[in-house]
């Protein structure tokens, strides 16, 4: 890169770093996805001893479960604001890892450094995806595992996404959007020939924690670092504020899948991929 290049690159981290420490994410992993972790670790087949790497870890969603099934776990991530709620997470369940704050797209790892790598929707947020897939594949080991779980861009999160994209400040240049990791043909052009036995499964996790959908637009607002982004974007227009109020009031209306008054229930789905490097 230039000296440019590398300014701004700097820059659109230091936004994305600051995006993900407002709000609260590690309560929304807790509270709406705390099995999302568990399952990556299970369709890796972690056991002990293995070497594990967890890309953009967040606060150890599935860091936590790889160290718990007696993996060796490095947590990386470009936020280091979640990992002090990551280190009471693994001190309650009895267990350590190393946390080291790292750029998905540049992992200061040596290559064929890990038995598996793993992320559990964190790296597919990175703007780079060419960049981030062959990171991934730099840093496992010939043989060893990647597993990824990224919301599709057809799944609750994916149109989530979608109803804010109006609002929501503009990408930057050369930046592909982060559903995309959720497209088979997205993700086996990204690998290529560099892995084989690609399995890729869709499934869904089911979100029921608010009672409203209103509730629901407000947890989002307050605890979620994409929907604060484009809510603060619209801050100095009231206008446009009220009008992404009413587009994702309805959005997540029109989602609830509950038939019961008081109660919101939604299921988000995601692709589960596992490879092996070649």
């Amino acid at each position: 890169m230039t000296t440019v290049d590398l300014d701004a690159d700097r820059a659109l981290k230091a936004k994305h770093r600051a995006l993900w420490a407002s709000g609260d994410y590690a309560a929304v992993a807790a509270e709406l996805i705390p099995a999302l972790g568990f399952e990556l670790v299970r369709a890796c087949g972690i056991k002990p001893g293995d070497r594990v790497l967890d890309v953009a870890a967040g606060s150890g969603n599935a860091s936590v479960p790889a160290a718990v099934a007696g993996a060796v776990v490095t947590a990386s991530d470009l936020t280091p604001e979640l990992f002090g709620t990551g280190r009471r997470i693994a001190a309650d369940h009895g267990v350590e890892l190393e946390w080291v704050e790292a750029d998905a797209e540049a992992l200061p790892f040596a290559d064929d450094g890990f038995d598996v790598v793993m992320s559990c929707v964190g790296a597919m947020f990175a703007p780079h995806h060419q960049a981030t897939a062959d990171e991934l594949v730099r840093v496992v080991r010939p043989g060893g595992t990647i597993g990824l779980i990224s919301w599709t861009p057809e799944g609750f999160i994916g149109k989530l996404f979608a109803t804010m994209k109006p609002y929501a400040p503009p990408p930057p240049p050369g930046a592909s959007p982060p559903p995309l990791w959720g497209s088979e043909g997205h993700v086996a052009a990204l690998f290529g020939d560099r892995v084989s036995a690609l399995r890729m499964i869709r499934q869904t996790v089911h979100m029921n924690r608010c009672a409203t959908p209103l509730e629901f637009r407000e947890y989002w607002k307050r605890n979620y670092g994409p929907t604060i982004a484009a809510y603060r974007h619209n801050a100095e227009q009231p206008d446009r504020v009220a009008e992404l109020d009413e587009a994702f009031l309805r959005f997540l209306t029109e989602w609830n899948r509950s038939a019961e008054s008081g109660r919101t229930a939604y299921d988000a789905e995601y692709l589960l991929v596992t490879a092996t490097k070649r």
